[in-house]
C-alpha cells in the first residue's frame, strides 16, 4: 500500500526568517530519522533551492517564486503550493510558516506561530502590508483541516482573532538542540541578544537601558541579526554613547553564535510580544542564563528559571543587566535550573505530536 504523500510548502525559506525556518529545518530533520510511514515532498522557494535542503527527508522541487519578493511569494502562498500539490497528487499539505494556499483538493495543516499583525498592528515594519497579511491568515485558516501553534497564547489569539475551532487546534511547543557538551565560559562581562530588526523587538530599550547601569560594572552588548544595510540600532547606540559598549552584528554563522553563548554572562530577551520566544529556550540548552520580558507567552517557556522584566521600564531591563553582571550566585542558579527547563521541549516530541496532526486529519 502506497505511503501518504506530504507536500511540504516552503516557499519562505529563504535562509533569513529566523525561528519559522528553525522550526521547519529541525521539524523534518527529526521527520527523517524516524519511520513516519509518510512520504514528503517539499516546494522552495527560488532562495531556498540555492540552500543546503539536506536535511529535507524527501524529494525538493525548486521553483522560481522569490520567497523574499513579498508580492511574488504571497501568489505563490495563494496559489503555486497547490498547484503543485494537485500535481503531485499529493494526500496532504503541511504550510509551517504561517501562511498557505486559499483553497486545495486536499486536507492542509497549517502551522500559526503568532498572531502579531492582529493582535499588536502598531509593532509591524511596514503598515501597508498588515491588511494584506491578515486577509492571507483568514484565508489560509479557513481552509486549513487543521492549526498547530507553538503557544497556548498564540492558540487563545487564534481563536479569538480569526474565529478558528478549537477542537481543531493543536498546540505543539517548539524545541531547541541539546548539545552533546556543555562548554561555559563566563569569564567575559557579555550580554548577548540575538533577533531580527522589528519595532516589538524592543532593542532599542535594551540598549538605552543599558546606559543607566554604572560603567565599573556595564557589561558588554553583543545584538546579532542585523539586516543589510546600517543596522537601524546604530542611530541609537550613537545617541546614548554606548559606541564602546553596543556591538551590532548581522547574521551569523552558528559557530559564532555558539561561541558567543558560551562566553556571555546571559541573553537578553526585551521583546514586547512573541508567539513562543525560542530564543529563551535556545540559550537554557546551552547553560546561558536568561534576562527577558515578563509576558504570559514567554512564561510558557522558561518557567521560573529566568529573570524577568519589565519591558517598558528601563529601570527594570537595568537592574536585570546589572544583576548578572555582578551576582555569579544568581547567574549559576540561573543556569542550572534553566538546563533543567530547556529538557521539558525535544524535536523529537515536535514531530511526533505533528504527525499525530497528520494521521488524524487523514483519519488514520
Amino acid at each position: 500500500m502506497p505511503r501518504p504523500l506530504v507536500l511540504v510548502d516552503m516557499l519562505s525559506y529563504t535562509g533569513t526568517k529566523g525561528g519559522m525556518e528553525t522550526y521547519t529545518r529541525e521539524l523534518y530533520r527529526q521527520l527523517g530519522r524516524m519511520e513516519t510511514g509518510f512520504e514528503f515532498v517539499a516546494l522552495a522557494s527560488r532562495e531556498g533551492g540555492r540552500l543546503d535542503l539536506s536535511w529535507f527527508p524527501g524529494e525538493v522541487v525548486r521553483s522560481r517564486i522569490s520567497g523574499e519578493n513579498r508580492f511574488v511569494w504571497a501568489f505563490g502562498e495563494l496559489v503555486a503550493s497547490s498547484v503543485v500539490a494537485r500535481r503531485r497528487q499529493a494526500d496532504l499539505v503541511h504550510c509551517p510558516a504561517t501562511l498557505g494556499p486559499v483553497r486545495t483538493s486536499m486536507p492542509t495543516v497549517l502551522t500559526i506561530h503568532d498572531m502579531l499583525y492582529w493582535s499588536h498592528p502598531e509593532y509591524m515594519v511596514t503598515p501597508f502590508y498588515t491588511r494584506p497579511v491578515m486577509w492571507m491568515e483568514r484565508r489560509a485558516s479557513a481552509n486549513a483541516a487543521h492549526v498547530i501553534t507553538d503557544s497556548a497564547v498564540s492558540a487563545d489569539e487564534i481563536h479569538k482573532f480569526l474565529g478558528y475551532p478549537r477542537e481543531r487546534l493543536t498546540v505543539v511547543p517548539l524545541a531547541a538542540s541539546h548539545p552533546a557538551t556543555l562548554a561555559r565560559d563566563a569569564g567575559e562581562n557579555l550580554i548577548l541578544a540575538s533577533g531580527q530588526r522589528r519595532p516589538y523587538k524592543n532593542w532599542d530599550a535594551l540598549i538605552r537601558a543599558l546606559a543607566l547601569v554604572d560603567e565599573s560594572v556595564r557589561p558588554r552588548l553583543v545584538i546579532t541579526g542585523g539586516g543589510k544595510g546600517e543596522d537601524p540600532l546604530a542611530p541609537v547606540v550613537r545617541e546614548t554613547g554606548m559606541e564602546q559598549w553596543v556591538e551590532l552584528k548581522g547574521w551569523i554563522e552558528d559557530a559564532e553564535l555558539a561561541d558567543l553563548r558560551r562566553r556571555a554572562r546571559a541573553m537578553a530577551f526585551p521583546t514586547l510580544a512573541e508567539g513562543f520566544g525560542l530564543p529563551v529556550l535556545e540559550a537554557m540548552t546551552m547553560g546561558l542564563p536568561v534576562i527577558a520580558s515578563d509576558l504570559p507567552v514567554l512564561r510558557e517557556v522558561g518557567g521560573d528559571a529566568a529573570i524577568w522584566f519589565d519591558p517598558h521600564d528601563l529601570g527594570s531591563i537595568a537592574e536585570a543587566m546589572r544583576t548578572v553582571a555582578t551576582r555569579p550566585d544568581v547567574a549559576e542558579r540561573l543556569s542550572a535550573e534553566g538546563l533543567v527547563q530547556a529538557r521539558k521541549f525535544s524535536w523529537e516530541r515536535v514531530a511526533r505530536e505533528t504527525l499525530d496532526v497528520f494521521e488524524q486529519v487523514l483519519g488514520r
